[in-house]
């Protein structure tokens, strides 16, 4: 029985060329409690998330020869501030960073994994905190209701992934946290096999937050993790 968008059943767009594993990601979605829209291309992705403006939109990064990462940087050169996960048929650093460049939020590494797959749904449409507190660090600040963090100044965009990164450094300044902390309570889940996903994440934050060559406040410690300090 199909579900109908509203408060209890967030829509999510599905753009995939690929038939059937649209089906399955679709079935998936609506058993689980969700609104799925399934589209198969760019032009018709890109009129979807201005019209609906889903709470999630998934895409493949391969669709029928066109790319999804074009879809999601078109979506945030325009303003759009939906999450976004992509669908990646491969791990590599330069495919990490080419979905980062995008301004999507995180990716799916295929083969789809029914489980693996509604988690990190549920991970992004978890209920959001509207607490209009802000963090503080030196002259980084860091707004939990806008997601913007500003510095000097100037505001700075993040996306949902970058947001939660610098909120869970910004909370435990001065502690060196380690990798396994920081994929436990960023991420929330498993990752396979050996990924440096962190790193790509950390250098991103960094061009950001030292865009007008400030002085660097994450620091690297080598071995270990990262650490918020201004030295």
């Amino acid at each position: 029985m199909s579900v109908i968008a509203g408060e209890h059943h967030p829509s999510i767009l599905v753009i995939e060329s690929d038939e059937l594993l649209a089906q399955h990601v679709s079935l998936d979605l609506e058993e689980s409690g969700y609104y799925p829209v399934v589209v198969s291309n760019v032009t018709v992705g890109l009129h979807r998330a201005t019209e609906m403006q889903p709470a999630l939109i998934v895409v493949d990064r391969m669709l029928g020869g066109e790319s999804g990462l074009t879809l999601c940087r078109h979506l945030r050169n325009q303003g759009n501030r939906t999450p976004m996960v992509v669908f990646m048929a491969r791990d590599t650093v330069e495919d990490r960073v080419a979905c980062l460049e995008s301004g999507a939020d995180d990716y799916f590494l295929k083969p789809y994994r029914t489980e693996s797959f509604l988690q990190l749904v549920r991970l992004y449409l978890q209920p959001t905190d509207h607490n209009t507190d802000q963090l503080r660090f030196s002259e980084l600040g860091l707004d939990l209701a806008t997601r913007c963090a500003f510095r000097n100044g100037r505001t700075i965009e993040l996306t949902m992934k970058e947001f939660d990164l610098l909120r869970y450094l910004m909370e435990h300044p001065r502690e060196v946290l380690t990798r396994e902390q920081i994929l436990e309570n960023v991420w929330g889940y498993d990752f396979l096999g050996e990924s440096n996903v962190i790193e790509v994440y950390i250098r991103y934050l960094r061009l950001k937050i030292e865009e007008e060559g400030e002085k660097r406040l994450i620091q690297t410690v080598r071995g270990v993790g990262y650490v918020l300090r201004e030295s």
